[in-house]
């Protein structure tokens, strides 16, 4: 343990209330445990590690933080483990994909969590741009979308992070008609160039890199999602500063998907997500987002998330991000009419 790390833990432990020291001593006695949403060696289970392994130092005698993976891809059943059966003692967190809220808020019946509800810690962000194969001289605006629709999107699935880019475009009122099945970036790249489609929605980790050969294809970014502040405001994404946020590029004139954009796009834009089960004790969290607060200082962390093009935040972004997650019952039904009607997708 470096000596700045023990100089800072004691620093902040002085001015530590008694009984918040004793209850952080309390939480760390034996090792602590972090539930992985996902697969072991896969995307989430890596960022459960490295969290882990920047954490640790930072809890009253640098206790080890076991991770438990569990599941598959999309983290539902994670998440529904950690609502179901994670005592909220302290002692658990839980690390998440954001395809396990994609799958919250369009409605998969696999879903038995509420992610509203969980105590946020930290996330790792990442970028969502749309490129589009416009015509010589046009400019990257409106009037240029609306002229090549309906746009030739291509897609996973409704339920995937080209939800984002579906809602957009909708909310833009940009007719599109979704090329369907295209799983990863590269088929979706074979798509572009081989012109069955015109627009590629790039999201997830390693963005700008992937947005590299769309754009000597010929495409061109018109739009990103734009990245949530701590006060629920949409400010520019700090990968692509000079791209407008989708709500900046153009107004709602489909008003009844405009909170379900901005709830799509917050779960596009989650690569991970650190939290704790409901009702955790407030000096366990404390203890967490102080962890989590010095993890993203941590060299190998930091490292990480700026080779794969992630940003990570704070538990008070967090927050804002799951607030804009809960949809009232009016919004949640016109997101369920509009994939039906004009995607023909229903969920599963």
């Amino acid at each position: 343990m470096k000596r700045r790390q023990v100089m800072r833990g004691l620093a902040l432990a002085s001015l530590i209330p008694f009984g918040l020291r004793r209850a952080w001593a309390d939480a760390a006695v034996g090792p602590l445990a972090l539930l992985v949403a996902g697969p072991v060696g896969e995307q989430t289970s890596r960022w459960g590690n490295a969290c882990a392994l920047a954490m640790q130092s930072s809890f009253p005698g640098a206790p080890s933080i076991v991770t438990q993976p569990i599941g598959g891809l999309d983290g539902v059943t994670g998440a529904n483990r950690l609502d179901a059966l994670v005592v909220p003692d302290g002692k658990t967190a839980a690390i998440l994909p954001g395809a396990a809220l994609i799958a919250w808020l369009t409605g998969d019946s696999r879903v038995h969590f509420d992610p509203t509800r969980w105590v946020p810690v930290m996330a790792g962000c990442n970028s969502g741009v749309l490129v589009v194969n416009l015509p010589a001289g046009a400019d990257a605006n409106l009037e240029s979308l609306r002229a090549l629709a309906p746009l030739k999107l291509a897609a996973d699935e409704p339920q995937s992070n080209d939800l984002a880019a579906l809602l957009a475009l909708g909310r833009l009122g940009v007719a599109s008609a979704p090329v369907f099945g295209l799983r990863d970036m590269d088929a979706k790249m074979r798509a572009f160039v081989a012109g069955e489609v015109n627009a590629v929605f790039v999201c997830g980790e390693g963005v700008p890199e992937d947005i590299a050969p769309l754009t000597a294809a010929g495409g061109v970014p018109v739009f990103s999602l734009g990245s949530l502040d701590a006060g629920a405001n949409v400010v520019a994404d700090p990968l692509f500063p000079d791209l407008p946020d989708v709500t900046a590029f153009g107004d709602a004139v489909t008003p009844l998907l405009d909170a379900a954009y901005r709830a799509a796009a917050v779960a596009a834009r989650v690569d991970f997500l650190l939290v704790l089960p409901k009702l955790t004790d407030p000096d366990a969290v404390t203890q967490w987002e102080l962890a989590a607060d010095a993890a993203m200082t941590d060299a190998a962390l930091s490292a990480a998330a700026s080779a794969s093009s992630i940003v990570l935040q704070p538990a008070p972004t967090v927050v804002a991000a799951l607030n804009a997650l809960s949809l009232p019952a009016a919004d949640q039904a016109g997101l369920q009419a509009f994939l039906a009607k004009n995607f023909g997708w229903q969920p599963s």
